[in-house]
């Protein structure tokens, strides 16, 4: 395997999948932060007066499909690497979803499948995202629009501090034990590079309290969101590091805050029709005239 390819390698898929699979039966604790996650997802569809027809919802959990067919998308089809989370889904949804069982980094449909593409909270664990992101864009017909939200730098930093505090006073090093994030400035650029027209990334905060640091903890597993990086140390853990951890969080009035940032991913498929920038020298006015200023070549000084 080339140095690249070990560069991508963050995190254990198959410990993704089971975990997943474990999470299928709790995730319903966790229902109303990821149906939060997803209305704030698909407020963006507001923004546009397009009527999509044929949607894939990636890594819903059972939340985005109703909401899409509840918008008037005819046809939705949920993906998730746990065939155990579909069957959940397909659950809660009244056994009406279509669903097929695949894995973010090898998308199984065919080149224009759909015409809107939306993964709430769900690209986080996928290892080489850029190409993920390719996928999705091949996956999309022209002028179709892809909606995504994951956690940004910044999520649950209160807790990889405490975390890792803790682990080096009980053993002396510190291991990976929450997932890295992606920095909000990196958003646009990824959808830029796989393709996307008019990429746009920003970011959400998600208001989130814990009486206590084992209740969020225990939301974490709930919702199959456990540590996966390769690099963890899976050796059993001190006994004492969740309590030294959960005694270091910082906590305000309501509790314990893990501050939730979504990162927002906007992007279209490239179509004839959409807005194109313009080339440079196109201009007819100038930017002086607009503005009420004096053009002045570069160097000089007002007066002259």
């Amino acid at each position: 395997m080339s140095h690249r390819m070990d560069a991508m390698m963050v995190f254990d898929r198959a410990l993704v999948r089971r975990r997943r699979d474990r999470a299928a039966a709790t995730v319903g604790r966790v229902a109303p932060v990821l149906e939060d996650c997803a209305d704030r997802l698909l407020d963006r569809l507001d923004d546009t007066t397009r009527r999509f027809t044929r949607a894939l919802d990636i890594g819903g959990r059972g939340v985005v499909a109703p909401r899409l067919r509840a918008r008037g998308v005819p046809f939705v089809v949920s993906m998730d690497l746990s065939a155990g989370m579909l069957r959940a889904g397909m659950f809660k949804a009244g056994g009406e979803a279509l669903s097929v069982a695949g894995d973010e980094e090898f998308l199984p449909f065919a080149p224009g499948s759909f015409d809107l593409i939306v993964a709430s909270v769900s690209l986080h664990w996928v290892n080489d995202l850029p190409g993920a992101l390719v996928q999705i864009r091949r996956a999309l017909a022209p002028d179709g629009l892809f909606l995504a939200s994951l956690p940004a730098l910044g999520t649950l930093q209160p807790l990889r501090d405490a975390l890792g505090q803790a682990e080096a006073t009980l053993r002396g090093g510190v291991s990976p034990r929450v997932s890295p994030f992606p920095e909000l400035r990196d958003g646009a650029g990824l959808l830029q590079r796989a393709g996307f027209a008019l990429p746009v990334a920003d970011l959400e905060s998600v208001a989130l309290a814990y009486r206590t640091a084992l209740g969020l903890f225990a939301d974490l597993r709930a919702a199959g969101e456990a540590n996966a990086v390769l690099a963890a140390d899976r050796r059993t853990p001190p006994r004492a590091l969740l309590p030294m951890a959960a005694a270091s969080l910082p906590k305000g009035p309501e509790g314990i805050d893990p501050a939730l940032r979504l990162m927002v991913l906007t992007g279209w498929s490239p179509h004839e029709s959409q807005q194109k920038p313009a080339r440079p020298g196109s201009a007819t006015h100038r930017l002086a005239d607009a503005l009420g200023t004096v053009e002045r070549k570069t160097g000089e000084k007002p007066g002259h």
